[in-house]
């Protein structure tokens, strides 16, 4: 698994909490009927009141003692035991509401069906919970990959004590200061200068760096941490600790995979799953709605030249992942430029019919809503590159050292910098620089409510720009 489908098994906390609320109010609705002969949500207040208090202790108690966290070691028993707990703390809240508006009259039999429903709910959905994350586990999908920068004492150190361990994966060593390094430390081999790590083929599946160079060095640690803090991942600064107690917490916080935390304000991890969330519904949404259109045109890409409706093409997604990216064909077959080693200039006489109208209206991208629903791509982001792509005789990522930040996000159908009129090939250097400050201004920025303003305002915008060469 790479770093992006490692990051969506974090995020899948939010999905059991989800499921958690809506197994807890079925339950509080249930009850509430039982003991009103009514649908709670036609009862007085009176009557839905203990129920309603039930339902929110039991899902604050959840989250407040960190019963998403799924720790490591800890047995299913010991795990429902817990549940089971705040249950009875949920039901505790119920009694003493119903004292307070119904005195001895209170339904306590019905009150006694609302917390047997909801330990039976809450039972069977955190038993579920908790052997999915096992057979992750066993899987090592929750093992995380590791790489170490400094060939150094405190990097054998490190790789010798996970070797022991055997719950962190060490990919590689990367160093500056080849002439002197090893070949290898601690069988790890070392793959080659810090800058490599920005682009080679095991960036994908990186989900950690932990610089391993002496910490009062620090020219040196404030260079590495600017130079690597375009990768998505988490850096970490390694002090050799010299007590077995010092070592082994250190190896446990890089061995943990924590889930992602439900508390708090708008954290990286929560902006994330409201993101996917949004992919998800808006994606599924516009693939039904959009599906005569889709078919509509794939034919008359058939028709219009030899060849299939749709071209694949490899492009850079998040963390350096390769993804294949879908678009419809607008090239002729014979002609089509994987790689973009050409880019498109006006009346290319490579781009088809049908193509140049595709093209102009960005028709061409919507074969890409299957890369969102997949996971590989967003609807709003920055546009996916392919990979070699070439502005004249130069590498396009080669031209700007900042050009790794646009990975720091899931690559997007339409973008900041698309509605900013940075669409399209680009030509010269300026252009290139021009679009990675969109993506960054983009990516420091992002939120919920740009997503949506960026998607509204997408249509009329590309319409409206016949300027821009595609």
């Amino acid at each position: 698994m790479n770093t992006r489908q490692r990051e969506a098994a974090r995020l899948r906390v939010f999905y059991f909490r989800g499921f958690d609320i809506v197994g807890v109010w079925i339950a509080a609705l249930a009850a509430g009927a039982l003991a009103t002969d009514a649908p709670l949500l036609s009862a007085r207040a009176t009557d839905a009141a203990p129920f309603v208090v039930g339902a929110v202790v039991v899902l604050a108690l959840l989250r407040s003692l960190e019963l998403y966290r799924f720790a490591k070691g800890q047995g299913l028993l010991r795990h429902l035991v817990a549940v089971a707990g705040v249950v009875t703390g949920g039901g505790l809240a119920v009694c003493a509401t119903g004292a307070i508006v119904h005195g001895g009259d209170a339904p306590w039999r019905a009150y006694g069906g609302w917390a047997l429903a909801t330990l039976a709910t809450l039972g069977v959905l955190h038993a579920v919970w908790s052997s999915l994350i096992a057979n992750w586990r066993r899987r090592g999908a929750l093992t995380p990959n590791i790489a170490v920068v400094g060939a150094t004492r405190h990097a054998e150190n490190l790789i010798h004590e996970a070797l022991q361990r055997r719950d962190l994966n060490v990919l590689g060593v990367f160093d500056d200061r080849l002439a002197r390094s090893p070949s290898s430390v601690q069988g790890v081999p070392v793959l080659g200068e810090v800058d490599a790590l920005l682009n080679h083929r095991l960036t994908p599946y990186v989900d950690r760096i932990v610089l391993a160079i002496d910490p009062r060095a620090e020219a040196r640690v404030r260079d590495l941490t600017a130079r690597l803090s375009v990768l998505p991942v988490r850096l970490t600064l390694l002090v050799d600790p010299r007590a077995v107690e010092q070592r082994n917490a250190v190896l446990e916080d890089l061995a943990s995979a924590p889930f992602a935390p439900l508390d708090g304000g708008p954290t990286p991890d929560r902006r994330a799953f409201n993101k996917r969330l949004q992919d998800i519904v808006l994606g599924s949404v516009g693939l039904a709605l959009l599906a005569p259109l889709l078919l509509l045109i794939a034919l008359l890409v058939r028709l219009d030249s030899p060849g299939p409706a749709l071209f694949r093409q490899r492009r850079h997604g998040f963390n350096q992942e390769e993804i294949v990216v879908w678009k419809f064909r607008t090239m002729r077959h014979e002609a089509a430029d994987a790689t973009a080693s050409r880019q498109v200039t006006a009346d290319d006489d490579r781009v088809t019919r049908i193509g140049r109208f595709l093209r102009a209206s960005s028709l061409d991208e919507l074969p890409q809503l299957l890369n969102v629903l997949r996971g590989e791509m967003s609807l709003v982001g920055p546009r996916p590159h392919a990979i070699g792509m070439k502005t004249g005789e130069t590498e396009s990522a080669r031209l700007v050292a900042d050009y790794a930040h646009r990975h720091r996000i899931k690559p997007g159908m339409t973008g900041w910098a698309a509605i900013k009129g940075s669409r399209g090939p680009m030509h010269t250097a300026a252009e290139v620089r021009r679009r990675v400050q969109l993506d960054i201004d983009y990516i420091e920025r992002q939120s919920f409510w740009l997503d949506l303003r960026v998607i509204l305002i997408t249509i009329p915008v590309l319409l409206g720009d016949r300027m821009s060469v595609r």
